[in-house]
């Protein structure tokens, strides 16, 4: 049964409201008071078992979806549409996505500037005023978006449409991603997202990345491989030394974003 924010108890029929998506009153269509009595009947203690069954797919189909960025990116940034969760998760959201703008924007960086799988150019802007911008997306309609986003700030940059990790074709002395190292599934392809992006950059350039930080509850380096825990801050700060980038710095806003600037070798 989904949610429902107001309803009639199935069990004694007073009409009651939920607070929250989260009230388990909502998900069972039951009121507290029957709901508190599922201990003593079968139906209810039958409804109680299906709430939290309900509410634990709802709960992971929504942290699938903030780890995973969709093809309509500029809703998901904006937490419009299908991606609104409510003003104090949205303002609380914005405020982190803020954060890490504020971030990126405040780094030096200059020269030839890669951008990788640029999606529809949400950073885009940023980087087009830093340096000689050129970004590499294999969509073509998220290209096309980029474009449009540039041409209405007077900004311009190089697009390409092709595979963004296949091999470099020119040296850079800034690569930017978004939501890049996220793909990888092992830590094998992690390292080869690693030795991508080092190819692309010339002795002391720099890497700079925002990812999806894990939710609360995640085991994002022991549990089964997948593509949570590339975005642990500290773990994944330590892996970059390891594979050879240095100096690093990778912070995490509360909630929602991992983002860091590892130096390539000299």
């Amino acid at each position: 049964m989904p949610f429902r924010r107001r309803f009639d108890c199935l069990w004694c029929g007073q009409t009651w409201e939920a607070r929250t998506e989260s009230d388990l009153e909502g998900w069972a269509a039951l009121c507290p008071e029957c709901l508190g009595k599922a201990d003593e009947n079968g139906f209810l203690r039958a409804r109680l078992r299906t709430a939290l069954r309900d509410r634990a797919a709802a709960a992971e189909r929504a942290a699938a979806a903030e780890m995973q960025p969709p093809g309509d990116w500029e809703d998901w940034y904006l937490r419009r549409g299908r991606f609104a969760r409510g003003p104090v998760y949205d303002g609380a959201w914005s405020m982190e996505l803020d954060e890490v703008t504020r971030w990126v924007d405040g780094l030096t960086l200059g020269g030839v500037i890669v951008e990788l799988g640029a999606g529809m150019g949400w950073w885009t802007g940023l980087l087009a005023e830093k340096g000689e911008l050129w970004l590499y997306d294999d969509d073509a309609d998220s290209l096309d978006a980029a474009r449009t986003r540039l041409m209405a700030h007077g900004l311009l940059a190089h697009l390409h449409q092709r595979d963004p990790l296949a091999r470099p074709d020119k040296t850079a002395d800034v690569v930017f991603a978004a939501y890049l190292l996220g793909r990888a599934d092992s830590i094998e392809a992690l390292d080869r997202l690693l030795a991508t992006v080092m190819a692309w950059l010339r002795p002391g350039g720099s890497f700079v990345f925002v990812e999806a930080r894990p939710s609360d509850g995640d085991q994002p380096i022991d549990g089964p491989a997948g593509p949570l825990w590339p975005r642990d801050a500290e773990w994944l700060g330590g892996h970059l030394v390891a594979r050879g980038f240095g100096p690093v710095e990778v912070g995490s806003t509360r909630d929602a974003f991992v983002y860091g600037e590892a130096i390539a070798p000299s």
